[in-house]
């Protein structure tokens, strides 16, 4: 059976990198009818934070990435990883090394000097030397010395590297706590993981952790290294190219599937399609489509992705999404129009939750028209029309039909044209230039309401 995980490590929030490749493993583990595994990888004990753990199953939860096991918590299985390592060193295939901080330095510098490759020079290795007192030992594996490691990446294709190359990587650090480079390999093995899809940076570790696997006696998955995204201008992405937490994108009003669908698309493809639902992606989703070049994150196609999907969202889980947004900006949503009503307007204007809001408030409490405003619509000409209107829509039956008919009405028997109406109306009741069509708009708001703001208004009007 097809086994992946995700396994992030808590010092941060969850980035659109570490979601896209945790939407890449569980989208192949579903594709093929495999099983998903959460592990917090929390062995970075200075940086590691309970707010960052929270912050990935938060985001983990809104995407809807639901996993089969987990979470397993690395810091738990702590005493497992001893064994491993007693393991090997009983075997022969690691062993205690016993150099200072300061030796180590000295070595490096050395090296340097040499114009040689920074790297543990092994003196330990084999080493008869009686070892200092006082001194707590790092285990280190016995990487071979000859060789080489060689791997068929499902995205990078062959990937050969010399043993030569690599050093006796620490596996235990001297407080009992595994290196990453060992806890993920015990990690893998024990959860019986089939296939490793992670971003490119590991490349370089996976030669290190195919030895160790050998080592151990123990199978090896495979490898899928999935290139960085960049940002639009190609440099790596970066907050100001928007790569802040994915939670951030859902204060910002923007919908779990299109963030999915977005970041599924972005170094993957399936055909010309931009637009897919989850099932979708599920059916069609393979490695041998994931491209080899870094992907370009751009925010303008990500909104109008979420413009798409909030077009096609349900009317009432869309108003459920919108609600906290208004109560935010001082709107009670009880006392005016029903929210589905004012959210089936504005749906194909808006290109996130956020926008419907903004778009929504004049519908729940009055907002003042700019000085700029009333200095350009609030013209002496135009003033007994409005007067006119108002005493029209006060008798007039409310819907949409009187009202139109009222301001065509004004608009005939005062000889000007629509705009000359309609601008300073929709000024006076929206505090807006910019609405849906301001028969429908008018509704909804109400017959006392706009009636009241137009009152409150016409006392701005010179003369």
């Amino acid at each position: 059976m097809i086994r992946t995980r995700f396994a992030p490590s808590p010092t941060g929030y969850l980035h659109l990198g570490g979601a896209r490749t945790a939407i890449f493993s569980w989208a192949y583990a579903r594709r093929h009818g495999g099983q998903f595994i959460l592990r917090i990888e929390d062995t970075d004990l200075e940086r590691s934070t309970q707010p960052s753990v929270q912050a990935i199953l938060d985001g983990m939860a809104w995407l809807g990435l639901d996993c089969d096991e987990g979470p397993y918590y690395q810091m738990q299985r702590v005493a497992r990883y001893k064994v491993a390592a007693e393991q090997l060193l009983k075997d022969g295939k690691a062993y205690y090394c016993y150099c200072s901080k300061e030796e180590l330095n000295v070595m490096r510098e050395s090296q340097r000097a040499r114009g040689d490759k920074p790297r543990y020079d092994g003196r330990w290795r084999d080493s008869k030397e009686i070892p200092p007192t006082g001194v707590a030992p790092v285990i280190r594996f016995k990487n071979p010395l000859s060789g080489e490691v060689s791997w068929d990446d499902e995205v990078k294709g062959q990937i050969t590297i010399a043993n030569g190359e690599l050093d006796d990587l620490v596996i235990m650090r001297t407080d009992g706590v595994p290196t990453y480079n060992f806890g993920v390999v015990i990690d893998d093995i024990d959860m019986s993981i089939t296939n490793v899809i992670r971003g490119d940076d590991h490349v370089n570790n996976t030669p290190r952790q195919i030895n160790i696997y050998k080592a151990l006696g123990a199978p090896v998955p495979k490898f899928a290294h999935v290139p960085m995204i960049l940002g639009s201008d190609g440099e790596r992405l970066s907050k100001r190219h928007g790569a802040v937490s994915v939670m951030q994108y859902r204060d910002d009003g923007f919908l779990p599937e299109a963030l999915v669908n977005y970041l599924a698309r972005l170094g993957w493809s399936h055909g010309d399609a931009e637009k897919f639902s989850r099932d979708e992606l599920i059916e069609w989703f393979d490695l041998a489509h994931i491209s080899k070049s870094p992907a370009r994150f751009d925010p303008e196609k990500l909104l109008w992705l979420n413009q798409q999907y909030i077009r096609q969202a349900d009317t009432a889980r869309l108003a459920e999404l919108t609600r906290p947004f208004l109560a935010a900006d001082g709107c009670d949503t009880s006392d005016g129009p029903p929210l589905n009503d004012v959210i089936a307007l504005f749906r194909d204007r808006a290109s996130t939750i956020r926008e419907l809001a903004d778009g929504s408030v004049f519908f729940y409490r009055k907002l003042q028209p700019s000085a700029a405003l009333r200095e350009k619509f609030y013209t002496t000409d135009v003033r007994p029309a409005l007067v006119d209107l108002q005493g029209r829509f006060a008798a007039a039956v409310w819907n949409r039909a009187a009202i139109n008919d009222a301001i065509k009405g004004v608009v005939a028997a005062h000889g000007l044209k629509m705009p000359k109406v309609a601008m300073p109306l929709r000024v006076m009741v929206t505090g807006a230039t910019h609405t849906p069509s301001i028969d429908a708009t008018l509704e909804l708001i109400g017959q006392q309401r706009v009636l009241a703001r137009m009152a409150a208004e016409l006392a701005h009007f010179p003369g």
